[in-house]
């Protein structure tokens, strides 16, 4: 009885110790952790400026049931996680990609997001739209769109978008851009003010693309599929039950991103999930903080990996995170293992992660 109290002691102790996650980065900080995480610079079939998964918010309802609010988020690509980090209002978020160029995508965000203060504004500066006089914080994302719609594109607003953006990363935040990461930055924010709220996810031309950006230049317009499906459809879609959830849905939602970039707590990551590295290192960190992970989006990955023989190395790196049986990924389309697949964009699926990566635990 003596040992076991003595046992229960000890390990509340070492939980009592742990410091919790950080509720703010330094900017140093910010910067540490992203580049100390990253593997080298990889590549992908296109840039990947935005999704294609018209339906993601369907699984929404399930998440927030399930996967707990307040731990750890991570995922993969561009602004489909936001919506998914403004549903579960995590305490920290890690997006790690193969390619350095959604890293600078994530960088544009930070910046679009701290520089804001509501959606219109964020809307305007992404498009460089100027901001319709309609437009109201109880305006749903579809009268907001409706209306930025109807807005020309602005050069002069592009152009002193892109430098306040890079003097908000550069002066404000001191980070260390590299000449790529100038180069990645211009090159989304660019494509965002060509195309508008109707870019979709094969209107940028990846051979034109900055090689940081890490798109395939042989794949050309053709990355991925042929979803002409637009930003302004996939902010204004909704979770299957009616309710629009993406993250210019409301203020709320908004703000729930708008805090997280402001206190660095939302850390880009460039990193193979069959790598040596990167999912390992966010492992090492989050348990050194006391972090517990609630959900992984994975998109449709889990395909490349199996094509490369890498599913066995990423069980592996999921292994080591901080997880237990509440924990989710969130996949979709044929990266749905043990649920048929299929080519569709649009089959987003819960899975326990847990449950299928306790065979990989060492």
């Amino acid at each position: 009885m003596a040992v076991v109290l003595l046992l229960t002691a000890s390990i509340a102790s070492l939980t009592t110790a742990a410091p919790p996650v950080p509720n703010q980065l330094t900017d140093e900080q910010f910067w540490e952790l992203s580049a100390s995480m990253s593997e080298t610079d990889g590549v992908f079939r296109s840039d990947n400026l935005l999704s294609n998964e018209l339906n993601f918010q369907y699984v929404i309802p399930e998440l927030v049931s399930v996967a707990r609010p307040g731990r750890v988020y991570m995922g993969v690509g561009p602004e489909q996680n936001l919506s998914y980090i403004a549903a579960l209002k995590p305490s920290m978020a890690f997006i790690v990609d193969i390619r350095h160029g959604n890293l600078d995508v994530h960088l544009l965000y930070k910046a679009l997001f701290e520089m804001s203060a509501n959606r219109s504004e964020f809307v305007s500066k992404l498009f460089s739209r100027k901001p319709p006089g309609e437009i109201s914080p109880s305006s749903s994302a579809t009268q907001l769109f409706a209306a930025y719609r109807q807005q020309p594109r602005d050069k002069e607003l592009y152009e002193s978008t892109l430098k306040a953006v890079i003097d908000h990363l550069k002066v404000q935040h001191k980070f260390p851009l590299s000449d790529g990461d100038l180069d990645g930055i211009e090159w989304a924010l660019s494509n965002y003010f060509n195309f508008g709220p109707d870019i979709y996810y094969n209107a940028s031309d990846a051979s034109f693309a900055p090689r940081i950006v890490g798109a395939d230049a042989g794949f050309g317009r053709r990355g991925g599929g042929g979803s002409s499906v637009t930003y302004a459809d996939l902010m204004t879609a909704d979770d299957g039950t009616g309710m629009e959830r993406s993250y210019l849905a409301n203020e709320e939602n908004f703000m729930v991103l708008k805090n997280l970039e402001t206190k660095n707590l939302l850390v880009p990551v460039v990193g193979d999930f069959g790598g040596p590295k990167a999912i390992r290192e966010v492992g090492k960190y989050l348990k050194s903080v006391g972090g517990m992970v609630s959900a992984f989006y994975l998109s449709n990955v889990e395909q490349y990996l199996a094509s490369d023989g890498k599913t066995s190395a990423f069980l592996s790196n999921v292994a080591t995170l901080p997880i237990d049986d509440t924990s989710r990924f969130i996949s979709t389309g044929g990266g749905n293992r043990g649920f048929g697949g299929g080519g569709s964009m649009n089959n987003s699926r819960l899975r326990n992660m847990f449950v299928e990566t306790r065979d990989y635990v060492k």
